[in-house]
């Protein structure tokens, strides 16, 4: 990952797989928090607030993250919020010709 978008992916690699865990598709969830020109925080608060029902301690460690998550992407010229879009469709679409993918 390129420098420009290590502080946004670490922590989404960090904090990510409790804050997605249980929903259908992570990658529609994360492209919702970063398809318009800012972070959706409403969005990534109602995701908090499920983790914070499940896993109660895990949700206090997340929500400073997701915060300074969203303040990063908003601070982030066009060009990069385009390419961090591509960079997840890209995850996702090689996620989806993993081992026993169907084509």
């Amino acid at each position: 990952m390129s420098p420009a978008l290590q502080p946004i992916g670490q922590p989404l690699r960090d904090h990510g797989p409790a804050l997605l865990a249980d929903v259908e598709d992570p990658h529609d969830e994360l492209l919702t928090l970063v398809w318009g020109p800012r972070f959706d925080r409403e969005h990534a608060l109602g995701l908090w607030a499920r983790l914070s029902r499940r896993r109660p301690v895990e949700a206090v460690h997340t929500l400073p993250a997701l915060l300074s998550v969203a303040d990063r992407f908003d601070g982030m010229d066009t060009r990069a919020q385009q390419r961090l879009r591509r960079l997840i469709l890209r995850h996702r679409a090689l996620s989806d010709v993993g081992p026993g993918a169907v084509m």
